[in-house]
């Protein structure tokens, strides 16, 4: 794309309003602009949204994990200047030999020194985060120690030309194998086999005293570190990516899973013990996984991606960094795309659209998980202003939310639910459901579903998030695909209680199924595979689905989005190695659904799922930012310069206006109201407000 065309995309989008703003938030030269002083002085006027508002910070098991699994959802943040800290739990020690293989084998076998290698690794790290940050590898850093919450030391690096980017080296050692039982590691700590796991501490560090930490330990320094740092965004690993059924492996390595849980309690930990701190919101990224699906990302972001690896794994060889160690990791240097990771990025949660619902007419709610709760904020009416969040009771719900509204107007917001004790056999994920007491009214409390996993070391609580459908007499059916990748459901009797999990088949279901009613009221339920999608349909209204059929599709980037158009339901998904938005009509008989042909919309590149209402399709663009385009109109993205989490979600109001919501990286909602008239996004402005008084 041209620079003044991109630059003219990024200046035009929708109109967007910023609901439960508490003040003034930064802009990248951090001055304050007109807008903002306007602002101070009439708290409901209106300001563009800002790509820097709000603080990341990414806790992830090894060195090189975020290159591979958070890479470019990282760069975009550096790029657009958001203060971002990466915290490493392990030194990814391994064997100790910092030597490439494969086509790049130029070094001799190297002996074992893993304080060396973990050293080699670090200057890898601060090589690449130097080039995304500042486009030099040399660009120089400032090491440091400071001390833990856990009784230890920490390496704290800041980088002198951005000192908004920040690395913690916490240093544990590593497991030194992807799913060896090793009880010397993360998993064993977690699991209580041994009582605490020692240090491995790199050649340079400044951190000169040994360690070692309990399980308590551990998580409260990483709670500590979150304390320090008050971010309003979290990325972690995956703390559930399951096993392969065939083989019964893990399909993550161990230290990334059980890291995560770890990160999991030191956020109930952070959230419940730590005030005045902002609100955060929590992405989760599939680890391993990713190589074995289509690619998400077009050939010029994975390629881009890719050279920060090759910065990362010392491609080169040369001595830039002076140090001893070495430059980086040899060991990804014949390899920088890892086991096909480098080509993709995918959300482990969080990944649903229909978290945006309308309740009575005009009255729009939208939830997402903040500080382990949900949160829900409302708009009081098609001119009222939003209010929220509030927070509803009950803690440990995970990121992602769906919804359904009942016959009489009645909102229910499902999710994910995490609980865990000391013991490793009370970590549980379920599903539960929260429903309002009347129309408009408050919500009732959490019930849960339970889960269709009966012990988590089985199939380590792999399970989707929850996708909900109604009856012709309103009851609910909630689906989900279960840790053997086949697809599960719960339905709801006429006393109000639910059936047991039933099966309904399918297999190798990646991502979270998604359900829909054509006009005619009969259910589609639809499930990506990792070469092709999936459904159950019903021939009638209230009967039974049948299936799984096999549509016949091609293969997708994993999230699917339904939305029903005329006698059928219209899927959109995004096609591998592209990121462009297709789209195909299924009509759903007494026999194999049919399909229309595909159709393609959006910009060239992009990832994660899009949401569509009315003529306006919206997702991320290749920037990573929230973009939209008008259906049937140029095949192209209109960008904004917000970045967010998650997925968008929009609604199609009765008046003919499409409603959209995001959540940014400041744990802020983002809403944008786009009216019928004009249904090319170029033609209207983003905008950002605090609630009305």
């Amino acid at each position: 794309m041209p620079i003044a065309r991109r630059r003219f995309l990024l200046a035009a989008l929708l109109p967007v309003l910023t609901v439960g703003a508490t003040g003034v938030l930064a802009v990248a030269t951090g001055e304050q602009t007109s807008a903002e002083a306007t602002q101070e002085k009439n708290p409901a006027a209106a300001l563009p949204a800002s790509v820097t508002a709000g603080s990341v910070v990414q806790v992830v098991a090894h060195p090189d994990d975020d290159l591979f699994f958070m890479n470019p959802d990282l760069s975009r943040s550096l790029t657009a200047g958001t203060r971002l800290t990466t915290v490493y739990l392990t030194s990814g020690e391994a064997d100790g030999r910092n030597e490439a293989h494969g086509a790049d084998a130029r070094d001799p076998e190297q002996p074992a020194d893993r304080a060396h290698y973990a050293e080699a690794r670090q200057n890898g790290i601060r090589s690449a985060y130097a080039q995304m940050a500042t486009g030099d590898r040399t660009s120089p850093w400032r090491r440091t120690v400071i001390p833990t919450a856990g009784g230890g030391a920490a390496e704290l690096d800041v980088l002198i030309a951005r000192p908004q980017v920040s690395l913690v080296w916490v240093q544990l050692r590593e497991a030194r194998n992807p799913t060896a039982d090793n009880p010397d590691s993360l998993r064993g700590l977690w699991n209580g086999r041994i009582p605490a796991l020692g240090a491995q501490l790199s050649s340079g560090t400044p951190v000169r005293q040994d360690y070692a930490y309990t399980k308590d330990q551990v998580i409260r320094t990483i709670a500590g570190l979150l304390d320090r740092f008050r971010p309003t965004t979290i990325r972690m690993q995956d703390p559930t990516p399951g096993r392969y059924p065939e083989t019964g492996k893990y399909t993550d390595h161990q230290d990334h899973m059980y890291g995560a849980r770890f990160v999991q309690a030191a956020l109930a930990s952070y959230a419940a013990q730590v005030t005045g701190r902002p609100r955060f919101s929590v992405q989760n990224y599939l680890g391993y996984h990713n190589g074995s699906l289509p690619h998400a990302l077009d050939p010029q972001t994975a390629e881009t991606k890719t050279g920060y690896l090759r910065t990362y794994a010392w491609q080169d060889h040369q001595n830039y960094c002076g140090s001893p160690s070495g430059c980086g990791d040899r060991k990804v240097a014949g390899s920088p795309t890892g086991r096909n990771w480098a080509q993709s990025l995918r959300y482990a949660r969080a990944d649903t659209t229909s978290w945006l619902v309308e309740g009575t007419p005009g009255r729009l709610y939208a939830f997402a998980a903040l500080d382990g709760q949900m949160a829900v904020w409302t708009r009081q009416g098609r001119t009222g202003g939003w209010t929220g969040p509030a927070l509803l009771p009950g803690t440990g719900i995970d990121p992602g939310a769906s919804t359904a509204r009942l016959p009489d107007g009645r909102v229910a917001v499902l999710a994910t639910r995490t609980a865990f004790a000391a013991a490793p056999a009370d970590y549980r994920r379920e599903i539960v459901y929260a429903v309002q007491a009347a129309p408009n009214g408050p919500f009732g409390p959490w019930q849960s579903l339970g889960t269709p996993e009966t012990a988590d070391e089985e199939g380590t609580s792999s399970i989707s998030a929850p996708s909900a459908a109604l009856d012709p007499q309103g009851r609910l059916a909630v689906y989900v695909r279960d840790s053997r990748r086949t697809l599960r459901v719960r339905e709801q009797q006429p006393d109000g209680g639910f059936t047991p999990w039933q099966r309904l088949g399918g297999d190798d279901l990646q991502a979270d199924p998604v359900t829909a009613a054509d006009a005619a009221g009969r259910r589609h339920v639809y499930a990506t595979t990792s070469k092709t999608v999936l459904a159950w349909t019903a021939p009638a209204p209230g009967a039974p689905l049948q299936g799984p059929f096999h549509t016949g599709l091609p293969a997708t980037t994993v999230p699917l989005t339904a939305v029903p158009e005329g006698s059928g339901v219209r899927l959109y998904f995004r096609r591998p190695d592209s990121g462009v938005v297709r789209s195909v009509l299924v009509t759903a008989g007494s026999g194999k659904p049919q399909l229309s042909s595909i159709s393609e919309a959006g910009g060239r590149a992009g990832y994660g799922a899009v949401s569509v209402a009315g003529r306006l399709l919206s997702g991320r663009a290749d920037t990573g930012t929230i973009a939209a385009t008008g259906l049937g109109g140029p095949p192209a993205w209109t960008e904004s310069r917000m970045l967010y989490v998650g997925a968008p979600s929009s609604v199609l109001e009765p008046a003919g206006a499409t409603t959209t919501t995001v959540l940014g990286l400041d744990a802020e909602l983002h809403v944008t109201t786009t009216p019928p008239a004009t249904p090319d996004p170029h033609h209207t402005t983003w905008h950002r407000a605090v609630p009305t008084p």
